[in-house]
């Protein structure tokens, strides 16, 4: 098994804006709110919902945080109501960005998104112009000191992954996105405990650019997921080539 979907250092590095922000409790609030909604409060019963819970636990999100945000979904509380978008266009370059925003307002929403894209020399574009660059994986890092490459493999080709990589000090484990229960379920099995995981969207080629170019498709992506109605961003700009600013 082979490959590499430059997910670790992408991650890496939005993490740390996250992280930086202190945004992560509210856009997981919001997803289990909306999975809620979609597909009722029951986790054993809704995949989307579970997998939220899964990554608010991961995080440390206390368990009333988690009920409440379970309950304003199916209507036991009042709460907001959450309207799911996908934004695309294209960054200096011609990167390819997604936003996956929750919002309840979308006038709001698209607007901020407008003027980010603007500022930052790119430009929002139509549905679907830039998402069949990208398709929908699940994504599970394991730090290298926690299993050997022959062991991880043993456990995640059987329960359905479909490829292995090498990142440096992690190894990372790419398969379908119905397949992602069963092999974190078989990691878990195996005693081996994943540094990351999650359902995401990979681009299947990387776009690298340099000097002004480069900084403007940084600050764009910043400004981006700064914004309060951004879940998630995606785009398939070369961090590896990005140069550090000061």
């Amino acid at each position: 098994m082979s490959g590499h979907s430059k997910w670790a250092t992408i991650k890496h590095k939005k993490g740390a804006l996250d992280a930086k922000r202190g945004k992560i409790f509210t856009r997981l609030i919001k997803e289990i709110t909306i999975s809620a909604k979609q597909g009722g409060g029951d986790p054993d019963g809704n995949p989307r919902l579970r997998g939220a819970i899964a990554a608010a636990k991961a995080e440390n999100m206390p368990a009333d945080n988690i009920k409440r945000a379970i309950q304003r979904g199916t209507g036991e509380l009042e709460g907001v109501n959450y309207e799911e978008i996908t934004y695309e266009g294209y960054g200096p370059g011609g990167v390819a960005v997604i936003i996956d925003v929750l919002t309840d307002n979308k006038n709001r929403a698209v607007s901020e998104i407008r003027h980010a894209f603007t500022k930052n020399g790119g430009n929002l574009g139509e549905a679907n112009s830039v998402s069949w660059m990208f398709s929908k994986k699940g994504v599970i890092v394991i730090a290298k000191d926690a299993a050997s490459e022959d062991r991880i493999t043993e456990v995640v080709l059987d329960a359905g992954a479909e490829d292995l990589s090498d990142e440096g000090d992690n190894w990372e484990v790419l398969c379908d996105p119905k397949d992602y229960e069963s092999v974190t379920e078989a990691l878990k099995t195996a005693k081996i405990t994943p540094e990351h995981a999650e359902v995401t969207k990979i681009a299947s080629t990387y776009t690298k650019l340099e000097g002004t170019q480069a900084n403007a498709m940084g600050r764009l992506l910043e400004t981006l997921e700064d914004l309060d109605d951004a879940q998630n961003v995606y785009s398939n700009f070369d961090f590896d080539e990005a140069p550090e600013e000061d």
